[in-house]
C-alpha cells in the first residue's frame, strides 16, 4: 500500500501540472500578435503540458484518489 505522503506529493504535483496547463494555454492568446510560427509554438507546448497533466490525472485514478476540477 501505498503511504498518504506519497498521494499527498503526487496530488501537488498534479495540481502544479493543472496549473502549468492553464497557464501555458493562455499564452496562445498572448502570442497570437507574434505570428503563425508563435502561436504553433504555444500550441504545441500546451498540448505537452496538457498531456502531463493528464498522465498525474491516470496515476492518482489508479490510486484510487478522485479530484474535483
Amino acid at each position: 500500500m501505498t503511504p498518504p505522503i506519497a498521494h499527498a506529493e503526487l496530488i501537488a504535483t498534479y495540481q502544479r501540472a493543472r496549473a502549468d496547463a492553464a497557464h501555458k494555454l493562455g499564452l496562445i492568446s498572448t502570442v497570437a500578435k507574434k505570428g503563425p510560427k508563435a502561436i504553433q509554438a504555444a500550441v504545441d507546448t500546451a498540448a505537452r503540458a496538457e498531456k502531463r497533466r493528464d498522465m498525474f490525472a491516470r496515476k492518482l485514478r489508479a490510486l484510487g484518489v478522485v479530484l474535483e476540477d
